[in-house]
């Protein structure tokens, strides 16, 4: 299957408003470069007997481009979208020299693995990469609850620590997709892992979200809650 935008649509889901946008809003894409990509795998080769490389090659088209009409769209060069679609290419081209299905399932990890070592990375830096997408989701917009946010990020370490807490458990969890995928590419039968990989990745974004809202965006929102009220009590 095609690496696509489906798992970096999530993180911008969260910042428009939590796990319903991205329920609502990412329906459609979802549709498009996952349920598309399964079924025409299995129609193409069951169906029209083709082999398991052409099927895999074919079934990738729509994702790819879907991607390429994002950016045409936006007229804007994305560098998420443009590492998407370089490894869709060159593993698409890679696959197809080394002629091995397998190596053509395994290359959908390497965006997977990019952003995660990217996320943790960015939490060792001192700079952790998800907050501009927990931010929104935590303010929901409010000017009380922004300010209130600005001040415990500048002087609370328990807010700090929940804000690391969060790229953290999105990084390894990137990462521990990707060991997945990869391990399952080479060990299983390569019918299976078109739609179990799939499963996976839907499983991992799910896990995710309620983990790092358990650990760190929950207790996050509780503090701007109450810092917000308490400056407002104040005034």
């Amino acid at each position: 299957m095609s690496v696509t935008a489906t798992e970096s649509g999530i993180a911008a889901a969260v910042a428009d408003g939590g796990p319903k946008a991205a329920t609502r809003r990412h329906f459609l894409p979802l549709v498009v470069d996952v349920a598309v990509p399964i079924g025409s795998y299995y129609l193409l080769k069951s169906g029209f007997g083709m082999s398991t490389m052409a099927a895999l090659g074919w079934s990738s088209v729509v994702p790819a481009v879907r991607t390429v009409w994002s950016v045409v769209r936006e007229r804007t060069v994305n560098a998420l979208a443009a590492l998407i679609l370089f490894v869709n290419v060159a593993g698409l081209l890679l696959s197809l020299v080394a002629g091995d299905p397998r190596l053509m399932l395994a290359k959908d990890s390497g965006v997977s693995s990019v952003i995660g070592i990217g996320v943790l990375v960015s939490v060792m830096a001192g700079r952790p990469m998800m907050t501009t997408a927990m931010k929104p989701f935590v303010t929901k917009g409010d000017p009380a609850r922004t300010a209130a946010w600005e001040r415990l990020i500048g002087g609370s370490e328990r807010f700090r620590r929940f804000e690391r807490t969060f790229s953290l458990v999105w990084g390894v969890a990137l990462l521990g997709e990707c060991v997945v995928r990869i391990v399952g590419a080479y060990t299983l039968p390569v019918d299976t892992m078109v739609w179990l990989g799939t499963v996976v990745m839907i499983g991992t974004m799910a896990l995710a979200m309620v983990v790092s809202d358990g650990l760190a965006a929950g207790p996050m929102e509780a503090m701007v809650r109450g810092e917000a009220a308490g400056r407002t009590g104040e005034l």
